[in-house]
């Protein structure tokens, strides 16, 4: 009798995953935990003295994202696709989390840099996925 196993994100054979909606999902749940991880390490850290509250740069937030992206990026075969669509979403996501990042200037940095990192998970895997899918398809 086999059991199948389910994972989240689902993955293709290959190792690269299946739905932007996972993508995305699993993207999303990365920053949103290490927004919590950087707003734990800042309540603790302004408890002590060692200063004020929401001093941390919120970009930091990013890193389980990024992680994520560049598993998927990897598991892609070597070529140009995978590198245009990388280099078109790092390009994009990076002008688009400064741009938000701008906007969201008065506030403090972690909050600031929070919504940039929110804003630049969204918008790497919105030209990524389809992207490189995409590209994969034009040059096979």
């Amino acid at each position: 009798m086999s059991e199948q196993q389910s994972t989240f994100p689902r993955r293709d054979a290959e190792g690269r995953i299946r739905t932007l909606g996972d993508l995305l999902g699993v993207s999303l749940a990365g920053l949103v935990i290490g927004v919590l991880a950087l707003v734990l390490f800042e309540w603790a850290f302004a408890t002590m003295g060692a200063g004020a509250f929401g001093r941390t740069n919120g970009w930091l937030a990013v890193i389980l994202p990024v992680w994520l992206f560049w598993d998927d990026f990897r598991a892609w075969e070597f070529g140009a696709a995978r590198v245009v669509a990388a280099l078109a979403g790092v390009a994009v996501g990076i002008f688009a989390g400064l741009l938000a990042a701008g906007l969201a200037a008065g506030l403090p940095p972690l909050v600031s840099g929070g919504l940039a990192a929110a804003v630049f998970t969204v918008v790497y895997a919105v030209i990524w996925f389809p992207g490189v899918h995409w590209l994969a398809r034009r040059t096979s």
